[in-house]
């Protein structure tokens, strides 16, 4: 069977004028992270039975795969075509072609985000300070909090002692409550430098009358400037808004172009079926179980943020976001909307029937495919760790060559 091909160029135009499309790297995402184009998703061929679906809801969405010439296409596109995917092309002579065309190929994962990230921190000159000098204010007791703002199990595995969890949506939420006195300087941390980044920013965008700085290169940092990290701790932060930030928060959607409808302008969006739609549950899985709006998937803020590449593979689809308390999705959508995304906000919707279940998971890949990220767990390359820093301290340079973006950061 012939699998109709597009061109590398025909790709960038589409990402340039924001057309639908999915660019799918079908290798495992060990190869993947050796270098693939800014918008291209990792759906590997042999998961697409598992993913294909729940990431790529519109059946006749333009899917564009590809490989490095692995000769993996040709079953990719046979399982996409068989579970009824109608737009299916590989791009003509995979990544050697796009890299020959000149074009940029970008390592690691969630690349593009990682890159918005940087581009944030260098239009906004976010504040940062370096881990020898939140280590001296930690050993003089001074008047800080330091939020960690990664997933619950990543903090647990190791963080900056003293220091509570409140991952990256919950901050605006939460902040009140866990640094009352205006005083108290927030301190924010990741594990490299993206969530950080976006944190303190989203604090900072929002109002909050405290002094709001990132730890400079999280806790890869804090590792390669030997000081210890905490195990186990299980710190979280209680929700408590800050004076003004729900409104506060609603004026930074605005600002970033973010749109809010009601449950029949949802309606009316649901009907445009030559659209694709992402719907996401903001909220913590916690939330979701006890009852969300039928149809919503699961997806924390902060890490829909990170993790956009993985949770909406089709670049050009629209996105809409749920929350009961609405502050997490006006601040997980001003930053999707500043990353190009057709981003809105459901007002409403909980005083309706609501589904009771926990989030529905996909079976984790076999680890021997998995990229192992250089933060991750407590083994210690230093080497490895030094070289991703660097790599990020590098994006903002590679978008500029790469100019496909189209981020706007406000």
């Amino acid at each position: 069977m012939t699998i109709p091909s597009v061109t590398s160029a025909q790709v960038r135009s589409a990402l340039l004028l924001r057309d639908e499309i999915a660019l799918l790297d079908v290798r495992h995402e060990a190869a993947y992270a050796t270098g693939h184009p800014l918008f291209a998703a990792n759906m590997a061929h042999d998961r697409i039975a598992l993913e294909a679906e729940s990431r790529l809801p519109r059946k006749d969405a333009p899917v564009v795969v590809y490989d490095a010439g692995d000769g993996l296409v040709a079953q990719a596109a046979d399982r996409l075509k068989a579970l009824g995917y109608t737009d299916v092309r590989q791009l003509d002579g995979g990544l050697q072609t796009w890299r020959m065309a000149g074009y940029e190929l970008f390592q690691d994962v969630n690349s593009y985000a990682k890159a918005f990230g940087e581009l944030v921190e260098s239009r906004r000159h976010t504040p940062s300070l370096g881990a020898d000098d939140v280590a001296a204010l930690i050993a003089r007791n001074a008047d800080i909090r330091v939020l960690d703002v990664r997933r619950f199990d990543e903090y647990a595995t190791m963080n900056i002692p003293g220091s509570v969890s409140v991952p990256g949506a919950e901050l605006v939420l939460r902040a009140g409550r866990l640094a009352p006195d205006p005083d108290t300087t927030i301190i924010v941390n990741c594990a490299g430098r993206t969530r950080s980044i976006i944190g303190a920013q989203s604090l900072i965008n929002a109002g909050i009358p405290n002094k709001v700085v990132a730890l400079r290169n999280g806790t890869i940092g804090w590792t390669l400037a030997n000081h210890e990290l905490e195990h186990g701790a299980d710190r979280r932060g209680d929700v408590g808004l800050f004076e003004g930030a729900k409104a506060k928060a609603r004026e930074v959607a605005y600002r970033a172009g973010v749109r809010h409808l009601d449950l029949e302008e949802v309606r009316a969006l649901e009907a445009q079926t030559n659209r694709t739609l992402y719907r996401f549950d903001v909220r913590p899985s916690e939330d979701y179980a006890a009852g969300h709006i039928p149809g919503f998937l699961h997806y924390p803020g902060g890490q829909l943020v990170q993790e956009i590449d993985m949770a909406a593979p089709v670049r050009g689809a629209r996105i809409l976001l749920t929350d009961n308390m609405s502050v997490r999705a006006e601040m997980t959508a001003s930053w999707l909307s500043q990353m190009g995304w057709d981003t809105y906000v459901l007002d409403g919707g909980y005083d309706g029937a609501l589904e009771v279940g926990p989030p529905q998971l996909l079976p984790k890949p076999d680890p021997g495919h998995r990229y192992r990220r250089p933060y991750e767990g407590t083994n210690i390359d230093t080497d490895a760790m030094q070289a991703y820093l660097d790599w990020e301290y590098g994006l903002v340079e590679q978008l500029r060559r790469d100019a496909t973006h189209g981020f706007l950061v406000i």
